[in-house]
């Protein structure tokens, strides 16, 4: 067994000299011949280097403490030729590959604003031209401003679990926490901490346990309006949603307001526009925007706002639905898959 081991070991020295000598006697001429040197001794996988430190184990253990040391003389012998070498062309321009200063530079792909960012912003500039500030809050909601605030009441199907993603349940100690639904919570927090007269837009996303369709997704992009002063009526709200609709949709635009409810807004309506279309029978057909409503009196009392002096409308949006409508886009799943082939159209 021990001739074996002497025989191993001998073939393992025969090997180190044997390298030593082709580490000192190769050519080192060109950039190409520096980057073949490289890869044939220190790669990690076929370096001829690499491969006899894994061969120390082969060696007696007398000598492998020398073996070791003669391989890592090896090594630093490889990477001071290749140090020399480099040098010696870092001062050649010749050695490069030419370059035609006269030929036309490379078209740079330009970046683009994705589609909800643009509808976003158009709808906030139209709001803040009236006066309207931009107010944000969390995304995870307590169930007081989510819901109870809003006149919301116990029962209410929109508390149901599977509407909405809660993070602690309604029984926890916390009350519940959840993903907020709307953004109607932000309005809560400004007249919580404001005093009327108020006049604020609150964009931000929401979240819905709803099946994922070309209309519907589990997350989405809301705009809700907030004006609270003395002597707010209903024509004010219809003059504001009216502006935002031509501003939009053209001057020509139609509209329509149609009776509705919602716990937080007393009377409540749904606004359509009249989208047309000639391949339908009518030459188009109503399409729903938004809803809105006058700011329900429970609701000013919740937040310490008196009811008997002070009245407010409110409003809200689908951001995703503004730019399909805009932009002509029938399916809202494709807003959300990064597809490089739709954005590109908004450059």
């Amino acid at each position: 067994m021990s001739e074996q081991n002497n025989s191993v070991a001998d073939a393992a020295l025969a090997a180190l000299k044997a390298l030593q000598k082709e580490i000192q006697e190769t050519v080192l001429d060109t950039r190409e011949s520096v980057d073949e040197y490289r890869i044939r001794f220190l790669s990690r996988k076929q370096g001829q280097v690499t491969a006899l430190l894994k061969r120390i184990p082969e060696v007696a253990a007398e000598h492998r403490k020398q073996f070791g040391q003669e391989i890592n003389a090896a090594k630093s012998l490889v990477e001071s030729r290749i140090e020399q070498a480099s040098s010696s062309f870092s001062g050649d321009a010749t050695s490069g590959p030419e370059l035609d200063f006269t030929l036309p530079g490379r078209e740079v792909a330009e970046g683009s604003l994705h589609p909800i960012t643009h509808a976003l912003r158009l709808i906030t500039k139209v709001f803040e031209s009236y006066g309207f500030a931009v107010a944000e809050g969390p995304e995870a909601e307590d169930d007081w401003h989510n819901f109870s605030a809003l006149n919301f009441p116990p029962d209410h199907p929109a508390r149901d679990m599977q509407d909405t993603f809660f993070i602690e349940p309604p029984e926890s100690d916390h009350g519940g926490i959840l993903l907020r639904t709307h953004t109607s919570g932000v309005q809560i927090r400004v007249m919580e901490n404001q005093k009327p007269p108020i006049r604020v837009i609150a964009p931000g996303r929401v979240y819905r346990n709803e099946a994922i369709s070309y209309k519907s997704y589990c997350l989405f992009h809301q705009v809700e309006g907030l004006y609270v002063d003395e002597g707010v009526t209903m024509a004010d709200l219809k003059q504001i949603i009216h502006a935002f609709a031509r501003t939009l949709f053209g001057e020509d635009v139609k509209m329509r307001f149609r009776p509705s409810f919602f716990p937080f807004t007393e009377p409540s309506a749904e606004v359509d526009i009249w989208w047309k279309d000639d391949a339908l029978p009518d030459g188009g057909r109503w399409m729903e925007i938004m809803g809105c409503g006058m700011v329900d009196p429970n609701v000013l009392e919740g937040v310490g706002i008196d009811s008997e002096k002070y009245t407010g409308y409110a409003f809200g949006m689908g951001i995703e639905r503004i730019a399909m409508l805009r932009y002509g886009i029938d399916d809202i799943r494709i807003l959300y898959e990064n597809d490089i082939r739709f954005l590109e159209q908004f450059s």
